[in-house]
């Protein structure tokens, strides 16, 4: 546990420095996850394959970030979590770039499973950094300022892989990631020496590394309300960001809109991620967290309801802004949780947190891809609006639940 004297050094400059600078790695790791949203369409004409297939290059990079949270988890804890985001940027750098230069669609496929595997490290582990250095009451507000980076970068993914669509070669925006994550991981390496020691610490353990692994997570398992938290994070990545994938192609292909101009309709959505980043401390005090699960879960729903029934293409943008904002009064709730569902093993904790929801992800888009060749995508995105209506109410009761013993106390 951090100690009150260490948990103040959460405030000086040069911390804010060091969460600032994993925000930028967070928005080129966000960047990566959602570029290839909108340019599923281009890679289906241009390798002649189904838009279901072209969903592949989601799908192994979801599979791939939420299976080396196994790894990077554990590895955070033994050489430090800050020095290990800085190295996961440089193979960040040369994955991205292989992506770009990838001569076909099977080597696509490869250049992102490693693209996801090493992208891996970088959210979940600048999460538990955060939750070493500040204190439970006042971590909220700073992980949601750091998050602005994600947020951005979800959008800005989006909207470039559009952009590129249209307008540039679909190689183009993988090597401008390629060249982000090489600028921010210099810097990274120049702040981690310049850390202080509470804001270094590693944890050496003895024996085989594997069943050290297994043992760590199965401390995380072994408390029930970490199962709830894992559940539900994965049952959100499948039902919310399975259908989130072809947003910008439900409104390519029903209103006839330009890919450049669906990107940046669903770039709204990083937006009003932004206004729950600025006011997060206000709407926190005022709903606390059963009421940010519930609220955010009804306006997912309605939103994505609303892009996928809509008479007409311009009801998506106050829709993609909507969800945008309940998305992340949900998350953000999940990922808090998640800091301090096992405080002692926090780095596994984060980890087996991000590996769930990427896991749920990589199955979202999967079955997505599959019931948008018979359904169409208007059906899909209305399954996906109910599901996680349900994940976010259900959640809601559970902590609400596991909140009233504390209540009753006080």
């Amino acid at each position: 546990m951090t100690s009150p004297d260490e948990s103040a050094a959460h405030e000086t400059p040069l911390l804010r420095t060091a969460v600032l600078a994993l925000s930028l790695a967070a928005f080129f790791s966000a960047i990566s996850l959602r570029i290839t949203d909108a340019l599923l369409p281009s890679f289906s004409q241009q390798f002649g394959i189904t838009l279901g297939h072209a969903a592949s290059v989601i799908t192994v990079f979801s599979v791939a970030y939420g299976l080396s949270q196994l790894l990077f988890g554990p590895l955070g804890d033994r050489f430090g979590k800050y020095y290990v985001v800085a190295w996961a940027c440089v193979a960040c750098a040369i994955t991205a770039a292989l992506c770009g230069l990838a001569p076909d669609f099977p080597l696509l496929i490869v250049a992102r499973l490693l693209a996801g595997a090493t992208a891996a490290a970088v959210i979940p582990l600048s999460m538990a950094f955060i939750g070493d250095v500040v204190p439970y009451e006042g971590r909220q507000p700073i992980l949601a300022r750091f998050l602005i980076g994600q947020i951005l970068g979800l959008s800005t993914g989006v909207w470039l892989g559009g952009f590129a669509a249209d307008h540039l070669s679909w190689r183009v925006p993988f090597l401008l990631i390629g060249g982000g994550f090489a600028l921010i991981s210099m810097a990274l390496f120049t702040l981690n020496r310049r850390l202080p020691a509470m804001a270094r610490v590693t944890r050496r353990a003895e024996g085989n590394a594997a069943a050290r692994m297994v043992q760590e997570f199965g401390q995380v398992l072994a408390k029930p309300w970490a199962r709830v938290v894992l559940a539900t994070v994965f049952l959100e990545g499948a039902f919310l960001y399975g259908v989130f994938a072809f947003i910008a192609t439900h409104l390519h292909a029903v209103f006839g809109v330009s890919l450049s101009t669906a990107g940046s309709m669903v770039m709204l959505y990083g937006f009003g991620g932004l206004l729950f980043a600025i006011f997060s401390a206000t709407l926190v005090r005022r709903l606390g967290e059963v009421g940010l699960t519930g609220v955010g879960g009804i306006l997912i729903a309605g939103s994505l309801l609303t892009i996928g029934m809509a008479p007409v293409w311009w009801w998506a943008m106050p829709a993609c802004f909507v969800a945008g904002l309940g998305f992340y009064m949900l998350h953000n709730t999940l990922q808090i949780n998640a800091t301090q569902m096992a405080p002692e093993r926090r780095g596994a904790a984060v980890s087996a947190f991000a590996s769930c929801f990427f896991l749920g992800q990589a199955t979202g888009v999967g079955v997505a891809g599959m019931l948008v060749g018979y359904w169409g995508t208007s059906p899909v995105i209305a399954l996906g609006a109910c599901g996680v209506l349900l994940v976010a109410l259900n959640f809601s009761r559970l902590r609400l639940r596991s909140l009233a013993p504390v209540a009753a106390v006080t």
